[in-house]
């Protein structure tokens, strides 16, 4: 159901409600009539910030029932006795009582994965406004590297499948991650896919992603607690520069990070999504989530080249004027190197996305959405939702490459009025229809020095630890890879394509599954606000705006502090 604002200013009468629902307008739903027949209404009911509760349980006491939260207006859909609709619509705490009718969008001319309302971050970054211009994302690859994405109703047919050319076997993901298979045991890859190119078929059309037609190709470095290291993420991104040509990928998302302060210049993890980016693929990365303090940035999100981007805290609404700035989202300058980061912000509080069902997230907060989906907060998710805009610029504008890409999300993108910290939000919110439209022509990042990759793997990792899972519990540091094997930069350096893959040690050495070292899981390193960045809300959440409470982190769910 969406809500117009029309609906927002001031009361309809009794009266009105009641003609609604018996049909002297034509829209008004046959489930209205059966409601009305036994001496209920179908209404909806928005409240002073803060009261939902205390109004909900006034219905519930009357007789009504609750059949939807509706946080976007601080209010909620219940079925109430016409009898009650007089006091409920004269309550104080109450703001508006209208019929709950259907409602469609003017203009709407997209399939149907946007026939009906559309997700409150989709809005904000006005991708809807592209998808009424024909653009939904088709035709473009976007790399996941994460937990795996679950085979969800959401993605059908465009998760894409990957062959190994040694053995011509065919999986739904590149598997680096050590376990047996491509299953999202921890939910945090679901998620973020469902945010760059969900088709909302689980919900009507409700819990769209930002590019509903694109193709997500999964590439799994991480298990059912979410551990992995920096050397799964560096084989990860060389398998996709490798193979970016066959499976046309695009777009490299990256909602992960580590607190590593070494320079980039000579970091391999800026290395690694250096290189993808000057073969072509747009490396979209979360800033991190250890704000509010200053030089927080987490890396690779410290590159110069890369999208850097920070959450902003859109209110539930599609303007930006009452738009926050949460304290979870990491804060420029770099740390090492002193850059002003990150380049763009976008939504990322009380992003509804999809479940991975069983997974470790799903089952410690199983307070789901319409039941396919969950909602949690986090740069990992402002970095997917811009993942999916430049899907939708890519599909438009084929022809543009990685620098023209960045530099008109920057030049597009929206200042927002009661946030002054560029060090915070960068150039400002993303605006999809600006950039991806009428995209300016400019090229971003000349002159900028690349990194040589030459330094430490363990300067790349940061202070966070892993080790394998097996009987030795061998830790994994200094320069050992997640194959216990010794670090060789210099032949990670060396050609990256599909005949190199197949010769190199990521390919012939297993990767070992690994889980927290004891120094770290579930150690304070996770409890303290100052890691709680990635986090999955549960009842605790009130369902308002109001303020400004993005849950509780769960522990662990923040990979070297950035995993949501």
């Amino acid at each position: 159901m969406l809500v117009t604002e029309g609906f927002r200013r001031g009361r309809f009468s009794i009266a009105v409600i009641l003609a609604m629902l018996v049909g002297t307008l034509p829209s008004a739903p046959a489930a209205a009539h059966a409601r009305i027949a036994d001496g209920t209404a179908a209404v909806v009911v928005r409240t002073q910030p803060g009261a939902a509760e205390a109004v909900a349980a006034r219905v519930r006491a009357s007789g009504g029932h609750l059949t939807r939260w509706l946080p976007l207006i601080n209010g909620f859909a219940a079925d109430v006795p016409t009898a009650a609709l007089p006091a409920l619509g004269a309550d104080r705490q109450v703001r508006a009582l209208t019929a709950d009718s259907p409602v469609h969008l003017l203009g709407d001319t997209t399939t149907s994965s946007s026939d009906g309302p559309t997700s409150p971050y989709v809005q904000s970054l006005r991708a809807d406004k592209v998808w009424q211009a024909g653009d939904q994302g088709q035709g473009v690859t976007v790399a996941v590297i994460d937990t795996g994405v679950a085979p969800v109703t959401d993605l059908a047919g465009r998760v894409v499948p990957v062959v190994d050319d040694r053995t011509g076997k065919r999986t739904p993901c590149e598997n680096l991650s050590g376990e047996p298979d491509c299953t999202d045991n921890y939910g945090h890859g679901t998620f973020v896919a469902g945010i760059i190119a969900g088709n909302g078929a689980a919900s009507a059309g409700e819990w769209t992603g930002v590019a509903p037609q694109a193709n997500v190709l999964s590439v799994k470095v991480a298990g059912r607690d979410g551990a992995t290291d920096v050397s799964n993420v560096l084989a990860a991104i060389q398998w996709v520069v490798s193979f970016k040509d066959r499976y046309n990928i695009r777009v490299l998302n990256l909602s992960l990070a580590t607190d590593s302060t070494q320079s980039y210049l000579t970091d391999p993890f800026d290395y690694a999504v250096e290189r993808a980016w000057d073969a072509g693929v747009v490396v979209v990365v979360s800033a991190g989530n250890r704000g509010p303090g200053p030089a927080t940035i987490s890396k690779p999100g410290d590159d110069p080249l890369v999208i850097t981007v920070g959450a902003v805290d859109d209110g539930g609404t599609p303007g930006v004027g009452d738009d926050a700035l949460p304290a979870f989202t990491s804060r420029g300058p770099t740390a090492a190197d002193g850059l002003a980061k990150p380049d763009v912000a976008a939504p990322g509080t009380h992003i509804v996305s999809l479940r991975s069902v069983g997974s470790t997230i799903d089952t410690a907060y199983p307070d789901y959405v319409d039941g396919a989906y969950h909602r949690g907060s986090g740069t990992s998710f402002s970095a997917a939702g811009v993942s999916g805009v430049v899907a939708l610029m890519l599909s438009r504008w084929p022809a543009l490459t990685p620098n023209q890409v960045k530099y008109a999300l920057r030049a597009t993108a929206r200042t927002l009025p009661g946030i002054a910290d560029t060090l915070a939000v960068g150039a400002g919110e993303v605006d999809a229809a600006a950039a991806a439209l009428t995209p300016p022509a400019g090229q971003a990042n000349l002159g900028v020095i690349r990194s040589n990759g030459t330094g430490l793997l363990s300067g790349s990792r940061g202070h966070v630890q892993v080790q394998t899972v097996d009987a030795q519990q061998t830790v994994v540091d200094g320069e050992l890879t997640a194959q216990l094997i010794a670090w060789d930069p210099c032949g990670y350096a060396l050609g990256w394509n599909v005949s190199s893959w197949y010769l190199s040690t990521w390919y012939v050495t297993p990767m070992f599954a690994v889980t927290w070292s004891a120094s770290d899981w579930p150690g304070h390193n996770w409890g303290g606000h100052n890691w709680g960045g990635g986090t999955w809300e549960g009842a605790t959440w009130d369902g308002t705006y109001t303020d400004r409470d993005y849950g509780n982190p769960i522990e662990g769910s923040i990979w070297f502090g950035a995993w949501g």
